[in-house]
């Protein structure tokens, strides 16, 4: 098998949360399209390096600051390229399109309308992600529930996810109905961890699929406009949602866990190895703590997701 062309892509980030992008020029393969600024490795070079040389060379700015954001492997019908891409949080001058390309500052949640090559879907997706993601735990009640969920809000987080198993289905509705104000409020989105179809009548931002939930899917449950998350704990179950065009997943337990001591913890090494084959943004769920989110993203991870972390 051939080796993938190594590129060097960067998300760079502007004090306004904007993103910078660039179109391609028309004579070129996939001409005309939008893309995140970078380009291939030079012999030797590590990614990070190529980054900082490309980036520099197109648009006129050094990079100062700078976090691994997500790898992506992609086949096109005649080459598969292995994007190394990389967050850009510090740079120094204005970038200008040094080799005649537009470029534009777009805001995150306004990728959706621009175009890009295939192999930039899920680094579109990770661009928009953020770095933690609450799963809510125990609660006495919905106050109980509320208190806890404005709180974490207040600490910054943006991604939610209500699971609350020991609810009926009546109870759960009304549970999410009222997360929703707090959670839009807050510029926050809301993962309903339930049957899809709940979606009708509570409009979250999306569905987290449990383990057996997303085993029993052939075909993406939610509409493109609404996310999709799903449990992960092995390599088949990537597969899946992949295939399901779920747009990140949670994959656990990558440390263990008092509240699931029976679990056969993948660890770091495992944990590498399934998201660097991953076609999507990863969590890293399970044992995790902020402290560890620079190791995450070393990984190759999106960020962490956990309860005790912000729900206790």
């Amino acid at each position: 098998m051939p080796q993938p062309l190594l590129v060097a892509a960067a998300a760079i980030m502007n004090d306004k949360g904007q993103v910078l992008i660039a179109r391609r020029p028309a004579g070129v393969d996939q001409g005309g399209l939008w893309e995140l600024p970078g380009g291939k490795l030079a012999p030797y070079e590590t990614g990070f390096q190529a980054l900082k040389r490309e980036i520099g060379e197109e648009l006129g700015i050094e990079v100062i600051k700078a976090r691994p954001l997500i790898r992506v492997r992609h086949s096109y019908a005649n080459k598969t390229v292995l994007l190394d891409v990389w967050k850009v949080l510090e740079f120094a001058g204005e970038p200008w399109g040094r080799e005649g390309q537009p470029i534009r500052w777009v805001a995150v949640d306004d990728l959706v309308n621009y175009t890009f090559p295939a192999a930039n879907k899920p680094i579109i997706k990770a661009v928009q992600l953020p770095d933690e993601y609450l799963i809510t735990g125990n609660f006495a009640d919905e106050q109980d529930a509320l208190v806890r969920l404005n709180r974490a809000l207040e600490q910054g987080i943006k991604l939610v996810q209500l699971r609350a198993h020991q609810l009926d289905a009546e109870a759960y509705r009304c549970l999410a109905q009222a997360f929703l104000g707090p959670c839009q409020k807050a510029g926050a989105k809301l993962m309903l961890n339930a049957d899809p179809e709940l979606l009708k009548q509570v409009d979250a931002d999306g569905i987290h699929l449990t383990a057996a939930r997303l085993a029993n899917y052939d075909q993406r449950p939610v509409p493109v406009d609404k996310w999709l998350a799903a449990s992960c704990h092995d390599a088949k179950a990537i597969i899946q949602a992949e295939n399901l065009r779920a747009d990140f997943i949670t994959l656990s337990p990558v440390l263990e866990t008092p509240s699931h001591p029976k679990a056969q913890a993948l660890g770091w090494h495992n944990f590498n190895t399934l998201t660097d084959n991953a076609k999507l943004p990863v969590y890293a769920l399970g044992g995790m703590n902020r402290q560890q989110l620079d190791r995450v993203f070393g990984l190759g991870g999106q960020g962490i997701a956990g309860i005790t972390q912000y729900w206790s």
